[in-house]
């Protein structure tokens, strides 16, 4: 009798084998946790800002690059359009610098420097766990990309190629819708910055 109860096994036995095994499971899930091996919901949710980031970026990119073929086929050599009286008028220039037409003698480096960023962004995507930061870097992303993309092909020569700007508010640079996300990137990650919101998701507090 003892033989065929140890065979078959008796319940309470059974019941013990069952939350041994639950407890194994439990501690062996618990050690991929704690050994900085990612879950497998955090992935899928690594991969969506990612994925935002781009997003963002070919949309800023294809704005400001639609924008651009538009201003020189319809704009460039003709009158400046008057949209807000004399508080902001469209006008097509050709600017061989920065945003806001600073630094034209400086053409080569901005570009290399435009190089450097969107190098950096893209590096910087595969740690990147916050919707926030992806839409900031994104923007940043899309206008490097459209004022590089002048920089290449248009000209007077490649990465000597002048920015379209076309953008021109009363007393103030004129500019691109390039420019104007690069700014607004910017903004984010200052203001993203304080509040203590990092790429990874992570929020600390000096």
């Amino acid at each position: 009798m003892a033989e065929a109860e140890r065979i078959i096994g008796t319940p309470d036995s059974a019941g013990a084998d069952e939350t041994a095994a639950s407890d194994d499971k439990a501690a062996s899930e618990g050690t991929a946790a704690s050994d900085g091996t990612a879950a497998p919901e955090e992935r899928p949710r690594g991969r969506r800002r990612i994925v935002a980031l781009f997003v963002v970026a070919l949309l800023a990119y294809l704005l400001d690059l639609g924008s651009k073929m538009l201003v020189v086929a319809k704009l460039e050599g003709h009158e400046p359009i008057d949209l807000i009286g004399d508080l902001l008028r469209l006008d097509a220039i050709r600017n061989p610098g920065a945003a806001f037409g600073m630094g034209e003698a400086f053409t080569i480096i901005f570009t290399c420097i435009a190089v450097a960023v969107i190098v950096v962004i893209i590096r910087l995507a595969r740690k990147l766990y916050s919707l926030p930061w992806a839409i900031a870097l994104g923007l940043l992303l899309g206008g490097a990309l459209g004022n590089l993309t002048d920089r290449i092909f248009r000209s007077p020569g490649v990465f000597e190629g002048a920015v379209v700007d076309f953008i021109a508010p009363a007393h103030f640079a004129v500019f691109n819708l390039a420019d104007s996300a690069i700014v607004c990137g910017g903004i984010l990650i200052v203001l993203l910055s304080f509040r203590g919101l990092d790429p990874d998701g992570t929020v600390h507090k000096d």
